[in-house]
């Protein structure tokens, strides 16, 4: 039997980069996949690429800036597949660049995605598993998506990386909160991976040089990410809580 068979899982951040990979390998892994997003084009091509593979996924318009739109998501979530077990608070964006030059409006967007939404999306999620109570005996589980920059500074990533720290917290005192109600929390802190979020700047001579003085001088791929969430979802992680979880290639290490 698959690992996360018979489990429903709610994604937000679904249509593109690691996202779309990670609703692709859950769907694979025999988890029922609500995939969430604001590019609804993008993620009515994946739910349709993972049906092609034999998987089950659905597609739903989320901004997760808008508590509204979160609790829709569920709403729909649960209308087609039941109770949601499972949530990964992934969504995120940036805009990099010298923290002197960083406007306030694009303080203000990372902001609200990456930290307000990340934890909008948990809470609506935290209430649902309470609400349902013992109502199924499926493991329940919150986890956020967070970076490695979440743990050590970068220039040029100054409220991304505070973002990130922000949500490795969030991780930490939710769990506190949910324990009693069965839900664990973590957060998982990936290394500089091939997404659309970071293409340009590794493009270009200076990040060139950084993937050089990594240990294993490449981008982590994506996939490498998948054993990990899959074992935080699953009922094999019942004692893991509160923790953040690294998995960058060994990119820290440099």
């Amino acid at each position: 039997m698959s690992v996360l068979a018979g489990r429903t899982v709610l994604i937000t951040g679904a249509s593109s980069g690691v996202g779309r990979d990670l609703a692709r390998s859950l769907a694979g892994a025999g988890a029922r996949v609500v995939a969430c997003a604001r590019r609804r084009a993008m993620l009515d091509d994946l739910v349709a690429e993972i049906a092609g593979a034999g998987g089950n996924a659905f597609a739903q318009d989320c901004d997760v800036t808008d508590a509204a739109a979160i609790a829709a998501a569920f709403d729909a979530g649960e209308a087609r597949y039941g109770p949601i077990d499972s949530v990964i608070a992934n969504a995120g964006i940036n805009h990099a660049g010298p923290a002197m030059k960083l406007e306030v409006t694009q303080l203000d967007a990372i902001l609200s995605v990456n930290l307000r939404g990340a934890f909008l999306t948990a809470q609506e999620g935290a209430r649902r598993m309470i609400a349902a109570g013992d109502a199924s005996d499926a493991p329940r589980r919150i986890l956020f998506v967070a970076s490695i920059l979440g743990l050590r500074p970068q220039a040029g990533a100054a409220v991304y990386s505070a973002t990130k720290a922000g949500v490795v917290m969030l991780a930490k005192s939710l769990a506190l909160e949910l324990a009693r109600h069965r839900i664990s929390v973590n957060a998982l802190c990936p290394g500089y991976m091939p997404t659309d979020i970071v293409d340009d700047w590794f493009e270009s001579e200076g990040g060139k040089r950084q993937i050089a003085g990594w240990p294993r001088r490449r981008l982590m791929p994506v996939a490498e990410l998948e054993a990990a969430v899959h074992y935080l979802l699953s009922a094999a992680a019942g004692s893991v809580t509160g923790t953040s979880l690294t998995v960058d290639d060994g990119q820290s290490l440099a």
